[in-house]
């Protein structure tokens, strides 16, 4: 661990993961100043979760792996459930833990968990150019709030506000629940399949439309409103992946015209959040889908529904939108708050 050594000098370690339902990633944060992101992140490992019994066992081999034993150990963990309370119980894995006793299981200086969505969030000020796409106009402008959205599996939202300590800008994130507020259409199609979806659901909020699942449900809408067909069996339904690849080779129109729709209603949401906070330090879309087809995005009316904002609308063609690239967000953000002192 000599390189751990040199950039530590006051004996103190940052050990940073994102652990989420299948792999959990383990690695170290230092500080960088020569670096575009300003942290350094090394000695990365990847494991996967059902090779151990628990959390702890995990922690406790990369720490005995990487000789960590003999060092003062600050550990900021990005977890996919919530951090709440100081009993923890993943929602895919049959972990259950203290926050409280794992810290002193495994000897460690201090011990912070994040939601993993939250985590994600604290990177975006660290991206390089290279770890993000613009979509659109707009431009960057420095120490005013960010806004981020990821559908992935739901869809998360959250808040940055740069807060001036000792000079320095601070991040801090403001997480909750943005997904679930009400989907609002703006065309016919779109009320058509908010009907469609309200056979289904009671209340259909942005995340019924804007997820895997969201899209998979405008798929089964749309073939119903242009051709009159239902989904009946397991082998008629196509996954969200399925529905992407063929939208992008043009195999399916219906399947291009769901895309397009998801990426319009994108854009309109990301739009909202351009609004409540004014966020022209920039919107960004993160998780695992919208990477897939950024290309698709572009192509798309998804600028134009940020931006028609009525009276309101030189805010948001002032804001500039961007897809996140970044492979590991969630170490990133991890490193971004223990290194910023939010331990």
């Amino acid at each position: 661990m000599k390189t751990t050594q040199q950039a530590n000098n006051n004996n103190t370690v940052n050990l940073i993961a994102d652990i989420g339902g299948t792999n959990i990633r383990l690695a170290l944060a230092t500080p960088d100043a020569s670096a575009a992101m300003k942290v350094k992140i090394s000695h990365i490992e990847t494991y996967q979760c059902e090779a151990f019994d628990s959390l702890t066992e995990v922690l406790k081999h990369y720490i005995e792996e990487k000789q960590l034993a003999s060092f003062r150990v600050n550990a900021c963990l990005a977890i996919a459930c919530p951090v709440d309370n100081d009993l923890i119980s993943m929602t895919n894995l049959p972990w259950q833990f203290s926050q409280k006793n794992l810290k002193e299981t495994l000897n460690l200086n201090s011990l912070r968990f994040i939601n993993d969505y939250t985590a994600i969030a604290m990177a975006i000020p660290l991206l390089s150019e290279q770890q993000k796409v613009k979509i659109g106009g707009g431009a960057t402008v420095a120490g005013k709030p960010i806004a981020v959205c990821g559908p992935g599996t739901g869809l998360g939202v959250a808040n940055l506000v740069p807060i001036k300590a000792a000079g320095d800008t601070q991040w801090h994130c403001f997480s909750g629940e943005g997904g679930h507020i009400d989907f609002a259409p703006i065309n016919d199609t779109e009320q058509k399949v908010l009907n469609f979806i309200q056979q289904i659901k009671k209340r259909v909020s942005y995340e019924q439309l804007l997820s895997g699942f969201g899209l998979e449900q405008i798929y089964q809408a749309l073939l119903w409103i242009t051709q009159g067909k239902e989904i009946t069996t397991v082998k008629e339904k196509l996954s969200a992946k399925d529905i992407t690849s063929k939208a992008i080779d043009k195999s399916c129109e219906v399947c291009e015209q769901s895309l397009t729709l998801f990426c319009n209603v994108l854009g309109s949401f990301a739009g909202n959040l351009a609004l409540i906070m004014d966020s022209q330090g920039g919107v960004y879309i993160a998780g695992g889908i919208v990477p897939r087809f950024i290309d698709y995005l572009k192509n798309s009316d998804f600028r134009e529904r940020f931006e028609t904002k009525g009276r309101l609308s030189y805010i948001t063609e002032q804001a500039p939108t961007y897809v996140i690239t970044e492979e590991q967000p969630g170490l990133l953000g991890a490193a971004a708050v223990i290194l910023q002192g939010e331990m």
